[in-house]
């Protein structure tokens, strides 16, 4: 470490808002094949975390030089255990090290501070996500921090089109009160891993743009659900943060160049042009997705072309993101571009109290539920 000893203490506004969002324009996100991403958090460094219930960003600082931060979120749950299925639980995000100061352990006393702050808040686990080819990832919290792999979702990425969705005239749609929206989601998603205790929060929040269901015409939606129907909600990751695609695979960057000329020159080709990815842009996050009956999966198909329409209006959207479970067939019906997309996000779990270590083990070995509900709050 040199002469300087490492300090790591709690983030301050107004000493390291700046030097934070300097780390964070030179730390890219991702792997190289697909292009790595930057971030701009429009001013405000924690803003991927200040709509958490409980939070705290942990910064790292090398004499005058600020090396690192780390930010961790905490959150009641539910998780499959006994007694009972509710866990407190913490999550490990936006850990970055500066370029020039990376293989010096730094990383890993972040993560070992973040974990006493958990500690002392009464969290019974700690849990992170990573591509599973992030190898110094993997090595860091598998191999060096004791995290074991838990659940592998898949992320889905589709652009935003320049063209609207055409939408089938087969389904209606109606758009759903908080209070509706939080009464279907306790009732049909609470015992669902990760399932947040505090959902009203979320749906209530200014980032949700809301809830919406779908059914067959002809049916209605009241006291009784119809015989297929599908549900899911959308945040608004943009009004947080932009991303921006750095060096990007030459696949990608040609596919993009040529589709957008083409879609030019001779729109009745209709094929879909990729967004400049590599302008600052936003994107919206479908979460809660979920289906009954034997109509759904194209209810859920249905429904994501109406948020790409949502999208299509937006004046900086131009990629919807979501995530389901590893063994979650919704997969197939949400429109996505495997090219942009990853089939398995990796995440891992650590107990941090020594009752929980049994608990744990057990929670590996039972299968995942079938649905896996990814808290928006945590993009």
């Amino acid at each position: 470490m040199g002469h300087w000893d490492l300090i790591i203490r709690s983030y301050n506004p107004h000493k390291d808002r700046a030097r934070v969002e300097d780390l964070e324009r030179r730390c890219e996100v991702g792997p190289a094949e697909r292009g790595f991403l930057f971030t701009d958090t429009l001013g405000d460094p924690i803003c991927r975390i200040k709509n958490s219930p409980v939070y705290n960003m942990l910064v790292a600082e090398l004499g005058n030089q600020l090396v690192g931060v780390i930010q961790g979120s905490i959150k009641l749950v539910t998780v499959h255990k006994p007694p009972k299925d509710l866990a407190r639980v913490g999550y490990i995000l936006g850990l970055r090290v500066a370029p020039l100061y990376r293989r010096r352990g730094i990383g890993w006393k972040l993560v070992i501070k973040l974990e006493e702050w958990f500690s002392v808040n009464g969290v019974g686990y700690a849990y992170m996500a990573t591509e599973k080819d992030n190898e110094a990832s993997f090595k860091l919290f598998v191999d060096k921090l004791g995290y074991v792999k838990f659940r592998t979702p898949a992320i889905l990425v589709n652009p935003v089109s320049h063209r609207m969705s055409k939408i089938s005239s087969n389904f209606e749609f109606e758009k759903l009160k908080v209070e509706e929206a939080e009464s279907l989601y306790r009732k049909f998603m609470s015992s669902t891993e990760f399932f947040p205790s505090d959902i009203g929060n979320i749906l209530g929040n200014k980032l949700s743009l809301g809830t919406w269901v779908a059914y067959p015409r002809g049916e209605s939606w009241g006291a009784t659900c119809p015989s297929s129907w599908a549900m899911l909600s959308v945040w608004n990751s943009g009004e947080l943060f932009k991303l921006r695609l750095g060096d990007a695979a030459s696949s990608c960057l040609m596919y993009t160049k040529s589709s957008q000329l083409i879609e030019k020159v001779l729109p009745c080709f209709k094929l879909p042009a990729i967004p400049d990815f590599w302008q600052p842009f936003g994107f919206y996050f479908v979460y809660g997705v979920y289906r009954e009956g034997p109509l759904s999966g194209k209810l859920v198909r249905t429904l994501c072309r109406l948020v790409h329409n949502m999208a299509w209006k937006s004046k900086d959207c131009k990629a919807i993101v979501t995530e389901v479970g590893g063994t979650d067939t919704l997969r197939h019906y949400i429109p996505h571009w495997k090219l942009l997309s990853c089939p398995e996000d990796l995440w891992c779990i650590k107990a941090l109290k020594n009752k929980e270590r049994n608990n744990l083990l057990e929670m590996i070995k039972t299968p995942p539920t079938l649905y896996l509900f990814v808290d928006p709050r945590e993009v």
